[in-house]
């Protein structure tokens, strides 16, 4: 066991698509008619903020804030693809986002560039414009790209990749960017630990679980206790993970789970606990 975990690091994620997940399968590209009311924006749009993104962030139909979206950088010959389909796996080989690497369909062609959007519930929640032979980016490749929220793919994916989606008290996914939780990383020999990420990034705070002590206690606001009376003034979020149930004081410096077997405490820890 490795002991004398600090903070010293970047949390490491435990989501990230793994290279050997290429975007070469078949089914990158699903036939199937096009929706009802597709995209009509422009599909080159410079991005000048959240509020005004890309051509890829404009086509999204997420239910929350969008999650990411990006541009491309240069690329020599032969790096882009001869189609518009081989733009998009481009795209995954290039840029390797975290995002369903099949089912995507062109949603609109236009002017050399395509639409391709991954659509959950007749919704767009990723969307790639590919274009052909832009400057230093010969061949078909993406032009700009962006995605929903984790919380908002299926969940057989969030689950194979790591995510941890709980629900609030109607029963609804809650977003990655206000609640989220893994296990520990593997790299760091601490997969008995497990984290909790609460709040948006400017307020955002994370908490530990740590059974078996791998982090120094002069980085936690208090041990880990792993069987607790829940506190006074102690109010239930409504949030939710398969029997876990999340608590807080006012305070909010620990958090307090609530399990099938009793009551948990969390320390907090500073946002970028690692290991060395």
């Amino acid at each position: 066991m490795r002991r004398g975990l600090t903070a010293v690091a970047v949390l490491a994620a435990v989501t990230a698509v793994g290279c050997g997940d290429s975007g070469d399968g078949k089914d990158v590209v699903v036939a199937g008619s096009p929706p009802a009311t597709p995209y009509s924006g422009p599909l080159y749009a410079p991005a000048t903020g959240a509020d005004k993104p890309g051509a890829a962030g404009r086509a999204l139909e997420c239910d929350g804030a969008m999650y990411e979206s990006g541009g491309a950088d240069a690329w020599s010959e032969g790096d882009g693809g001869k189609t518009p389909e081989g733009g998009l796996r481009a795209y995954f080989d290039m840029e390797q986002p975290d995002v369903p690497r099949t089912g995507y369909r062109v949603e609109r062609r236009s002017d050399g560039r395509v639409l391709f959007s991954y659509d959950v519930d007749g919704r767009t929640k990723v969307a790639v414009v590919v274009a052909k032979d832009r400057k230093n980016r010969p061949g078909w490749g993406p032009e700009s790209s962006a995605s929903c929220d984790p919380a908002e793919f299926p969940a057989g994916f969030a689950e194979a990749h790591g995510y941890e989606i709980w629900t609030d008290r109607d029963g609804r996914r809650v977003p990655t960017t206000v609640l989220s939780s893994s296990a520990g990383a593997a790299h760091c020999d601490s997969q008995t630990a497990h984290f909790l990420q609460m709040g948006r990034r400017a307020d955002r705070r994370t908490y530990v679980r740590d059974p078996e002590g791998l982090f120094s206690t002069d980085t936690l606001s208090a041990p880990y206790n792993g069987d607790v009376r829940m506190p006074e003034g102690a109010r239930d979020t409504g949030y939710r993970f398969h029997d876990w149930q999340l608590w807080f004081t006012p305070d909010r410096s620990t958090a307090y789970v609530r399990t099938s077997d009793g009551v948990e405490a969390w320390p907090s820890v500073p946002l970028g606990i690692g290991c060395q």
